[in-house]
């Protein structure tokens, strides 16, 4: 295992992945959500992912499907002091619109506790930004959460690179809790919105990055490489998106890397992402042990120039 990151300057050390619990109560029931739980912390890892808001689709409620499982799973191995947990407030549902105010954080922060069955949370996103919400009064929020012990940290995942930089500017000038991460949509075939956009803000401000599709959708695994490929899973038709004259050039390369370290181009991808500035560690999901160990083989993974150079030429 390499040696744990620190995220942004909180105390907040966590193994070098992010595990998705977007698929807890979705993809996966509860027995074979624990399976990859255990799974995951018995190779070594202790940071989750999850939001208040998944898995709403399933069947159009307000969510927290993910969270309940996730509780679940902590309450029977009595194991909340050994990991780290995030979930996020402010997302979409079919009952809630995007909202970030004061009167919703304080409500929907109790709700995640209780469906997480602990009393703190260690890192607390604004999943999405309603952009109307004063951002004094999102990070004042906070700043009630976490002086009352329910909150430890905060971070941010879909935010205009304007109000990312406004929000940040508020934290220092009032003393408020400030972002400590980001979580942005980025992986090799789609680099450049964050790389242009949040890349210079997330280096002046050290804050540690957490992306999120790491895998586009599963299009970098290479499963996906004609049209009929995109009935292999639920989440098919989101790697339709990547399947042009691009995207064959970056599995290609992927390819390559893969068989010259004998491994998979799924963990090529993730140790690509691995390698580049301020990243803390992908935000990918598993639906099966085999896949779990397979992400999970990107941490030990080291790409070399030659290999950094082929992607980055690929991924351009």
């Amino acid at each position: 295992m390499k040696k744990k990151i620190t995220i942004g300057q909180t105390d907040l050390q966590v193994a070098p992945f992010n595990l998705g619990g977007n698929v807890f109560g979705w993809t996966l029931d509860e027995n074979k959500s624990f399976a990859i739980l255990d799974a995951y912390v018995e190779a070594g890892f202790d940071f989750i992912d999850t939001a208040d808001m998944y898995s709403y689709w399933v069947d159009g409620g307000a969510g927290g499907q993910s969270e309940t499982i996730l509780g679940k799973w902590m309450k029977a191995r009595g194991n909340r002091d050994k990991v780290v947990i995030a979930t996020k407030v402010g997302g979409p549902t079919g009952v809630n619109e995007i909202d970030t105010s004061r009167a919703h954080i304080l409500e929907t922060v109790d709700q995640s506790l209780k469906r997480l069955q602990t009393d703190y949370i260690d890192l607390y996103y604004t999943h999405y930004d309603d952009e109307k919400t004063p951002v004094e009064e999102t990070l004042s929020a906070y700043d009630e959460l976490i002086k009352a012990g329910k909150i430890r940290h905060i971070a941010v995942s879909n935010i205009t690179p304007e109000r990312l930089r406004t929000s940040l500017a508020v934290s220092e000038k009032n003393n408020l809790p400030k972002y400590q991460a980001l979580q942005p949509l980025y992986n090799l075939v789609e680099r450049q919105g964050y790389e242009r956009d949040y890349a210079p803000i997330v280096a002046e401000h050290g804050l540690t990055v957490f992306p999120y599709y790491a895998l586009a959708s599963g299009f970098l695994t290479g499963k996906y490489r004609s049209e009929a490929d995109f009935q292999k899973s639920p989440r098919g038709q989101g790697a339709a998106n990547y399947l042009n004259e691009r995207g064959l050039t970056v599995l290609n390369a992927l390819d390559e890397v893969a068989k010259r370290h004998q491994t998979v181009p799924a963990a090529v991808a993730l140790a690509w992402l691995s390698a580049q500035p301020h990243i803390g560690g992908p935000v990918a999901s598993a639906t099966s042990e085999e896949q779990l160990h397979e992400i999970l083989s990107s941490v030990s993974l080291d790409l070399d120039g030659t290999d950094l150079e082929l992607l980055d030429i690929a991924s351009k």
